[in-house]
């Protein structure tokens, strides 16, 4: 980012923390039981899972090279820059900006909320108004760690990062020693009763890959990376293979006391393992939980003020959005901008239904980042790559992104598939007369705006602050 942005340069493990705390949050305590329904049986749903950990691991590796060859905070924003020219960056940019990022973050604080609530409600689900007002308070405490202090966010990321690792060993050590004793029998006949659609498998995967997501999170901030050179190849390495092993086995010691029917029934699936399992001491599970999510929440607000920060930076959003606190060297604009938008997508009743109907949005654009280097081993040829993937790498995740993008819809076809489509190519309507023509009215419209803004936040052009 701009000079005085970076008062605190990340290193490796500070880079792996990021992306298995912002990897593992709420999914892998949830998504067991949409992996399976869909998938039909156990065999299935832990070659999903596997599966799954794979394709994370080769977009992350296309997603090393890209970050190496150029080194600037947004991921694939930069990259769409390059390969394919700055509408298609803009238009990443309006998607994500005003959707992908605020409603993941929206709704892992609404997880966290769910399960800090629900101690004190025994017997019965949480009222909604306290779920969302404990996720709003989430909210505004995590965009307020992040305003403060950028080695603050990174600490605390670090913390619940060693947290959930602790409860998912937990888990895992639990199911080896229950596989030890013998439990195995919903392993016999394991691929029974599995006839998953050419759509269901597609949607197996997105709700597996949705507990994968943020495997990418570490290019959002490669300006801030120490030697990004050496450390953003080593954090992806290291950390998506440990979030996929970690994942299959937690998966496997669910099954070793739980039935399909049963998983399938649970609430929260991590919770009734504990109960089983670890009772009198099944509190650690929630808890646990709570941390998880939390830490999740505060990685995806981390990375989401970047791509904001940097988009402003560009041209391609308000201008305010690209100023940095002057005393503390921090995003603030772009943070409390992302945290404004996810309180809005806090007060539907059913965010998840948007998720469901934007992850197709989200893996046409993975499926473009690989796309765009093949792009740019041709037409790029000038750029130096410390690291060089096998052609063959982006070539399979943009076939396999594709048919993400393609089999749910083909599937059950429905009209919010249409209608995210439009949202997204709706952004061409401000792309026109606000970033490509810069009407003069424009401007004068937002001056002062801008300026009570910068007085109000203490916010000003990064490279005007000494």
């Amino acid at each position: 980012m701009a000079h005085r942005l970076i008062n605190f340069k990340t290193d490796w493990l500070s880079g792996i923390c990021l992306i298995v705390g912002t990897m593992i949050g709420s999914g892998i305590f949830i998504s067991p039981k949409s992996v399976l329904l869909y998938s039909g049986a156990v065999g299935p749903c832990l070659l999903i899972w596997a599966a799954c950990g794979v394709l994370a691991t080769l977009g992350a590796l296309c997603y090393a090279e890209l970050g190496t060859m150029i080194t600037k905070s947004g991921a694939e924003y930069f990259y769409f820059m390059e390969a394919f020219g700055p509408l298609v960056a803009y238009l990443y940019s309006w998607t994500t900006v005003m959707v992908l990022k605020p409603s993941s973050f929206a709704i892992i604080t609404l997880s966290f909320a769910e399960y800090a609530s629900t101690p004190f409600y025994a017997g019965c689900t949480p009222p909604p108004l306290v779920t969302k007002c404990l996720s709003a308070a989430a909210i505004f405490l995590i965009v307020g760690i992040n305003c403060l202090s950028v080695k603050l966010a990174s600490y605390v990321q670090n913390f619940f990062t060693a947290a959930k690792l602790v409860i998912i060993l937990v888990i895992v050590g639990a199911g080896i020693v229950l596989l030890a004793q013998g439990n195995t029998e919903n392993f016999s006949n394991s691929f029974d009763g599995a006839s998953p659609s050419f759509g269901a498998i597609g949607l197996a995967f997105y709700n597996g890959l949705w507990a994968y997501d943020g495997w990418n999170q570490l290019n959002f901030i490669t300006e801030e990376l120490k030697d990004p050179y050496r450390n953003l190849p080593l954090a992806i390495i290291i950390g998506i293979p440990l979030v996929s092993v970690c994942y299959v086995l937690v998966n496997v010691s669910y099954f070793t006391v739980m039935t399909t029917t049963e998983l399938l029934q649970s609430q929260a699936v991590a919770v009734t393992f504990g109960d089983r399992v670890l009772y009198p001491v099944a509190w650690m599970i929630p808890l646990f939980v709570v941390f998880s999510t939390f830490g999740s929440a505060n990685g995806s607000c981390f990375t989401a003020g970047r791509l904001a920060y940097v988009a402003a930076r560009e041209g391609h959003i308000v201008k305010i959005i690209s100023y940095i606190d002057v005393k503390r060297y921090t995003p603030s604009p772009a943070l409390i901008f992302n945290g404004i938008i996810a309180i809005f997508y806090i007060i539907p009743a059913d965010i998840n239904t948007l998720i469901n109907y934007f992850s197709f949005a989200q893996w046409a654009f993975y499926g473009l980042a690989a796309l765009s280097l093949i792009v740019m081993r041709f037409t790029r040829k000038d750029l130096h790559r410390p690291l060089k993937v096998p052609i063959v790498l982006p070539v399979i995740v943009v076939l396999i992104s594709c048919y993400l993008v393609i089999a749910p819809i083909i599937d059950k076809p429905e009209l919010e598939y249409l209608y995210c489509t439009i949202f997204m190519f709706s952004g061409l309507i401000l792309y026109y007369p606000f970033v490509y023509r810069k009407v003069e009215w424009g401007r004068k419209l937002m001056r002062p705006i801008t300026m009570h803004l910068q007085l109000l936040m203490e916010a000003g052009p990064p490279e005007k602050i000494e």
